[in-house]
């Protein structure tokens, strides 16, 4: 050994590179450890019904079926019927005898994880006995739903990166790493992550958008290399593969034009005109995929707007087979939806952004005067944003935000987050500039502690063990022994159709809205229901309010009728009831031996 190399190789991780490279190895293993952590004892299987529904996609797509669907809205059935009726030599309108193509979901999500599915092992059977997977009795977690957490939650990482760049250049370092820290930390985007949703993918699209549009702004003023026409281009690119992604993220188009007609220097009408061209080259191909399967630009979730509102209340639209349009143009029950929407968001939405109190720094600091330019314009296209989401998560808020409140597909404010953090972090630092500290190292420990404070809700949940396993309503093993009595080509009916055609690969249809004219109107004129699987979410609906008082043709009634006193309604074809440890399954004649 040569003489002083221990003084040297100690000098070298002080103060040399080798400092980068060992805080770069310590902030890897902690956030290793902290996602063991929450992998172990916080994530949980697929809750939201989207999740579902774009994981059986995906599926399709990996094995060769197109862009199709298991999971049939009858309001989807109702479309492509007028859209396919008009040929008289159709003898299958409503695709229920072929692939049934998909009209709910835009399509970035579902073809990378279909990506996903053709590069690594997924096993789609449900495995009861292996540790990990099953607690050695109980099933606990579906293997294809924790890669697709895991590759979630690469992307959250990814989103920490792109957070630190942006803080970066709007603030400086520390307010960078703290930013990124308070990403990393967040409890909320952690929920994300393990949900199954497109929220950290289109998360990491917002990130890289703002970023385009704070290189065009430096480039303006002289800081950067002019390369404006490439950054336009880019800036409208990613709305375009946002909005292929959720279709609701398209609506920045918007803010980003009023942008660069403000900030985009002598040539802004070009450059806006680039960024909205470019938009539309990415969008246009995927509409006209749309009017010519559905006669729709964006399929069953154009209609967002009417969905739980007065017109439709909860889920009556996708569930209909013929909706009522009659009353569309009034203009009362649109307003009444935008309100209840905007009160909703201005009480509990705006208030919890992010997870953490933060976000109050967040919304105070919006009103601070930056010093910096491109701090004070990248806030203004901030407040575009959050004004046009709001309006936008309002108006297309539907019964699937009920189902899972705060992680769900329609939640647009949490892509807020981590900038609400850095400008939140950037307001704090401005306040701690302003104190009058008696030992200057007294800066560091406030510092910490602030971050301490807001990652609080993660500490906490890392502390609190919580079941991996979603149930009630779904249970994958059970169902996908339901899904195994039925033969490959014959049509199921559910509750949980999202469910049925993700953990039991099989064609489902969600039920009607009732149990007479619109079920006899797909089972009789297009495709025959073999099976009708109830689960807890109609099963456990209120006795005296939701069964006895409904329509005797509600699902209600059916299963209370049949439950209580196995009465069938007359006429009705499928009579033999399986009584299952999650649910009633009824079909036409027995398909399991006694031992089942």
């Amino acid at each position: 050994m040569q003489p002083g190399f221990v003084q040297n190789f100690i000098h070298h991780l002080e103060v040399g590179t080798g400092a980068r490279y060992l805080r770069l190895t310590l902030l890897a293993v902690v956030v290793l450890t902290i996602g063991v952590l929450y992998d172990i004892r916080s994530a949980s299987d697929f809750a939201a019904p989207e999740a579902m529904d774009s994981a059986q996609v995906a599926r399709n797509l990996a094995e060769g079926k197109g862009y199709s669907t298991d999971c049939i809205r009858p309001f989807g059935i109702y479309l492509l019927q007028k859209h396919n009726g008009e040929n008289a030599s159709d003898s299958d309108p409503a695709r229920l005898k072929s692939a049934h193509p998909d009209l709910a979901n835009a399509p970035v999500y579902p073809t990378l994880i279909a990506g996903l599915m053709k590069i690594l092992p997924f096993r789609y059977a449900a495995d009861t006995k292996s540790s990990f997977w099953s607690d050695g009795t109980y099933f606990q977690r579906y293997q294809p739903e924790f890669i697709i957490m895991l590759f979630n939650q690469i992307l959250l990482l990814v989103a920490a990166g792109l957070t630190f760049f942006l803080a970066n250049e709007l603030f400086d370092v520390s307010i960078a790493w703290l930013s990124a820290l308070l990403v990393l930390c967040c409890e909320e985007l952690w929920q994300f992550s393990t949900s199954g949703l497109s929220t950290i993918l289109l998360l990491n699209i917002f990130l890289a958008l703002t970023f385009c549009l704070l290189r065009i702004e430096k480039s303006v003023r002289g800081e950067q290399p002019k390369n404006l026409f490439l950054f336009a281009a880019s800036a409208g690119a990613l709305v375009g593969i946002g909005a292929l992604t959720r279709y609701s993220f398209g609506w920045t188009i918007f803010p980003v034009v009023a942008f660069l007609m403000l900030f985009g220097g002598q040539k802004k009408s070009i450059h806006a005109a680039i960024a909205f061209g470019a938009f539309l080259v990415f969008l246009m191909p995927w509409v006209v995929r749309n009017e010519i399967v559905s006669g729709t630009a964006f399929g069953t979730a154009g209609y967002a707007i009417l969905e739980n509102s007065p017109l439709f209340p909860k889920f009556q639209l996708e569930r209909s087979l013929h909706p009522d349009f009659g009353q569309i143009f009034l203009l009362k029950p649109y307003l009444l939806k935008l309100l209840a929407g905007v009160r909703e968001i201005f009480s509990s939405g705006l208030p919890k952004l992010g997870g953490s109190w933060a976000s109050i720094l967040f919304l105070a600091g919006l009103l601070l005067g930056f010093r910096r330019d491109e701090t004070r314009r990248i806030r203004y296209f901030l407040l575009m944003c959050l004004g046009v989401f709001i309006f936008v998560q309002a108006m297309g808020r539907t019964a699937l935000a009920d189902e899972t409140p705060e992680i769900n597909s329609e939640n647009l404010l949490v892509l807020f987050a981590p900038l609400a953090f850095v400008y939140g972090v950037g307001f704090f630092f401005t306040l701690l500039d302003a104190m009058t500290l008696p030992v200057q190292q007294l800066r560091y420990g406030v510092i910490g502690i602030f971050g301490a404070l807001c990652c609080l809700p993660m500490f906490f949940s890392l502390l609190q063990k919580s079941s991996p396993l979603h149930y009630p309503p779904y249970y994958p093993p059970e169902i996908q022994t339901v899904c195994g009595w039925m033969k490959p080509d014959e049509l199921i009916m559910s509750d949980v159709p999202w469910a049925v055609a993700w953990y039991g690969n099989h064609q489902c249809t969600w039920l009607t809205l009732n149990s007479d004219d619109e079920f006899s109107a797909i089972n009789h004129n297009l495709k025959a229901v073999k099976g009708i699987y109830f689960t807890t979410v109609t099963l456990d609906g209120k006795f005296l309010s939701e069964m006895a008082r409904n329509s005797p043709e509600s699902w209600d009634r059916f299963v209370l009728n049949v439950g209580t006193s196995n009465k069938f309604p007359p006429g009705f074809y499928l009579q033999t009831m399986k009584i299952l440890s999650t649910g009633l399954f009824i079909t036409d004649t027995q398909r399991w031996s006694d031992a089942n």
